[in-house]
């Protein structure tokens, strides 16, 4: 079939899928996953090396005529779109059924088939107008999933926060691509870079795109709507939904031209979003809040790449910005794909124990081996350990690094800089991690709804698997995903047509392989060893206590606790205690969370400002005729005096 054909019929099943969803749960899971695999076929079919893709249609929407184009870029985010759109459809099925959920699973089908077609619209358009509808369409959707419990008071303000945000960034990408049209003439897209007038434009989209993708401080409203949305929505959302807003910046800074600071902007923002996002993380106690911000980190980590490709590409696009772009873009693959195994991962935790607090769990190993080893696995990877796919990325970025400090000027040292901050968000979020697998699945059940905690079914862990099959593949052979790669970075920039790939990545493959071997190995030869000689169980050191409990244990705020005051400069930690007073107190207790700094201390009283200012202008509104000429004549004399100032001078 021909990517036409495939790409009609994706939308066809999506059609399909939006239909039935309400009625046929099985059509809709037939629809929604044959619409997905004809996408995936399509976009691996550019990857590979077919033509790009180009439709414009006979007849207007909107005014305009229907113009679609799929080209490495466009498919290299549809693949991410729907190998972890499939598993979450099928994910949900188990999840989020109809008899836990009568009031919303049959919307949320609905809900979800629409999400997916709207972002495979937002790839393929190539005309401004049909960009910002389908753009606008996959907002909304995205809302409706991500309120599906309304009933509960935080989701319904996690997502009216959502809403809000989203529609403040579509504002600006309105004016973005209004202004375009109204300077070329049209509100076609395709590659402009020699308008050089344009490049201030590129503001706009940082700012619009920027909010999308939750790079700090525009990520007010990730933490929440990840953390409230169901698990498969989380999961789309953080693995899919935020890489719209780097598709975005790749797409358009590809096409039109750019100012020249651009690439250090974002590089800055980047290594701040890095840095900050996994600190935010190891002050979270909440097992979802904590994930979401990891997606601020790992977005940072891909704005660290794409920041320096910019920056080369000025500097007459020197070669290690190709190797940074390709480490950027590899990692939007593998981002989605760990995060969305994470965030299924905590999602089968929660329904089987129903909190998603850390500190009420512990022990879940035994109950929930599969998840539990998952999990593990999305975790190493997430960290940037070998011999997963976020080692590969993140060593592509840093290969990008290391070239550029070889360079002179400026680059060198920001690369420097970079490179080591980049190396200490990969060991924060290695003990992030640990103090995340730690406390959940390892040591004793805190509760009885952890003790009485049970394996996710086939529906659940089938996707998982799925997910961590791809970053094992990644990690074990990054050479075949290098092509797609290396044609995706030579769209963005013609001029990088010739990418070979690095000497080191092939050795990095082989690497991984024997590493994976020997560890296998080692644990064939442990398991027999203590099966031969047999494993005595007894209890851990209690410290003399003669009924050591379950308390005893170390919690999420204490085991990250010498961390997180090295950050409480932005983390602000509120803690709540009772202090032991007495040599046998009958109570005490500790409590410790972490706000969201900046919607809590510059959005909200900002906000407040302006609605007690919006107040006090309404009340001038009370229909006497008198108070309105005041206020014309007043006006005019401010005019006036304003006038005979400036004719004085």
């Amino acid at each position: 079939m021909t990517i036409g054909a495939l790409l009609f019929t994706a939308g066809v099943a999506l059609l399909v899928a939006i239909v039935s969803g309400s009625s046929s749960p099985r059509c809709w899971l037939a629809a929604t996953l044959a619409g997905n695999v004809a996408a995936l076929t399509a976009a691996v079919n550019v990857l590979a090396g077919g033509e790009a893709w180009i439709w414009r249609g006979g007849f207007l929407v909107g005014g305009e005529t229907l113009h679609f184009r799929l080209d490495c870029i466009s498919a290299l985010f549809l693949v991410l779109l729907a190998v972890v759109a499939s598993a979450g459809t099928v994910y949900s099925r188990e999840y989020w059924t109809d008899a836990a959920h009568p009031r919303s699973a049959r919307a949320g089908r609905v809900w979800w088939s629409v999400l997916i077609a709207s972002i495979a619209l937002v790839l393929l358009s190539s005309n401004g107008l049909h960009f910002l509808i389908a753009w606008e369409l996959f907002t909304v959707a995205s809302y409706f999933l991500v309120t599906l419990d309304r009933q509960r008071r935080e989701v319904r303000a996690a997502g009216w926060l959502y809403l809000a945000t989203s529609h403040a960034a579509t504002l600006c990408l309105f004016a973005y691509f209004a202004i375009l049209a109204a300077r070329t003439g049209t509100w076609d897209l395709g590659p402009m870079r020699d308008e050089t007038s344009l490049a201030p434009l590129f503001w706009l989209a940082l700012f619009g795109f920027g909010v999308k993708a939750g790079l700090f401080p525009l990520h007010i409203w990730l933490p929440s709507a990840h953390a409230n949305a169901p698990s498969h929505v989380s999961a789309i959302m953080s693995g899919v939904t935020i890489k719209l807003g780097i598709y975005g910046l790749v797409r358009f800074s590809g096409w039109l031209p750019v100012p020249g600071a651009a690439g250090w902007v974002i590089a800055s923002l980047g290594v701040v979003s890095a840095v900050l996002g996994v600190a935010f993380a190891l002050g979270q106690h909440d097992l979802k809040r904590l994930l979401a911000y990891h997606s601020v980190e790992n977005i940072g980590i891909i704005f660290i790449g794409f920041g320096f490709a910019l920056i080369a590409a000025r500097q007459d696009n020197a070669t290690w910005g190709r190797l940074a772009l390709a480490g950027g873009l590899l990692h939007v693959w593998n981002h989605g794909l760990f995060k969305s195994l994470l965030f299924l991962g905590a999602g089968s935790v929660l329904h089987t124990t129903g909190t998603r607090e850390m500190s009420r769990l512990g022990g879940l190993w035994r109950s929930m081996p599969w998840t539990a080893g998952l999990f593990a696995l999305g975790a190493v990877a997430i960290s940037g350990l070998p011999p997963l796919n976020g080692f590969v990325s993140e060593w592509l970025v840093y290969l990008g690094l290391f070239d550029a400090v070889n360079s002179q000027g400026n680059a060198a040292l920001a690369a420097v800089f970079a490179a080591v901050l980049l190396a200490v968000t990969g060991a924060l979020a290695l003990a992030c991690f640990i103090k995340v697998c730690g406390i959940v699945f390892l040591g004793a059940s805190r509760t009885p709804a952890a003790e009485k905690a049970h394996e996710a079914g086939c529906s659940m862990t089938g996707p998982m698997l799925l997910l961590a099959g791809a970053c094992v593949t990644i990690g074990l052979a990054p050479v075949l995903v290098w092509p797609a790669m290396a044609r995706t970075a030579s769209i963005w920039n013609p001029a990088w047509s010739e990418i070979a790939a690095p000497a080191s990545l092939g050795v990095l493959g082989r690497s991984h392989v024997v590493l994976t071997v020997l560890a296998i190995a080692g644990a064939v030869v442990l398991w027999k060893l203590a099966n031969k000689h047999g494993l005595r169980r007894s209890g851990t050191w209690d410290c003399g206590y003669a009924a050591p409990t379950a308390r005893m244990q170390y919690t999420a705020g204490s085991f990250a606790n010498i961390i997180t005051q090295w950050f409480t400069w932005i983390l602000h930690p509120q803690r709540h205690e009772g202090r032991v007073m007495d040599t046998f107190p009958a109570q005490a207790h500790f409590e410790e969370h972490t706000p969201e700094t900046v919607l809590e201390t510059i959005v909200r009283p900002a906000g407040g400002a302006v609605m007690q200012l919006a107040g006090a202008a309404r009340r001038m509104q009370h229909g006497r005729l008198q108070a309105y000429l005041l206020y014309l004549l007043l006006g005019l004399a401010a005019v006036a005096a304003v006038v005979l100032i400036g004719g004085g001078r």
